[in-house]
């Protein structure tokens, strides 16, 4: 199997969540056995001698591998999620989206300053819900952060929001 293999697993929604908006659909690699263990392999290979201690999973699809990848790499899990959703103190960060307003907590106990950490969620398309994402992580003041996708938009250009100094990787690649 191969990323291209993968690449060719996902299915286009076409107007969702909105007119002219067309989904990418990571749900079709997560239903394939077979998907779901390269998937998890092409994860783990990438992160496996970078010393991670933490993966943090942004709401919602990051909630699905996340915790996956960080059983691979021996290390801890933390969820980042919508207001409300967790039950001790948190720290939030609020965000533009495409058609509207965000923001994203994490409990502020999450992270140590000797954490190497991971941000992983599904889909980089114009960056903000990960901008958003590392801004929180940032602020607990983590020895290192990577940013991990399943798939990048590459023609909405959101990996530029990012400090050039952060290793921001996509498996897989969507130039349309």
């Amino acid at each position: 199997m191969s990323i291209e293999h993968l690449k060719k697993s996902v299915r286009n929604i076409p107007d969702f969540p909105i007119p002219g908006i067309l989904f990418k659909d990571v749900t079709t690699l997560f239903k394939d056995a077979e998907n779901l263990k390269e998937l998890s392999h092409e994860l783990k290979k990438r992160y496996l001698d970078k010393g991670i201690t933490k993966v943090v999973g942004v709401e919602s699809r990051g909630l699905i591998m996340g915790p996956a990848l960080a059983l691979d790499l021996d290390a801890g899990f933390i969820p980042i999620r919508k207001p409300g959703k967790l039950p001790a103190a948190t720290i939030e960060e609020s965000y533009e989206k495409e058609y509207g307003t965000d923001a994203i907590q994490i409990h502020q106990d999450a992270l140590s300053p000797d954490d190497i950490v991971i941000i992983h969620d599904d889909l980089l398309a114009t960056g903000g819900t990960m901008l958003a994402a590392y801004n929180l992580v940032k602020k607990m003041g983590v020895k290192k952060i990577y940013i991990n996708f399943i798939i990048e938009l590459t023609g909405l250009n959101g990996r530029a929001k990012f400090p050039v100094d952060v290793d921001v990787d996509a498996l897989i690649r969507f130039d349309d």
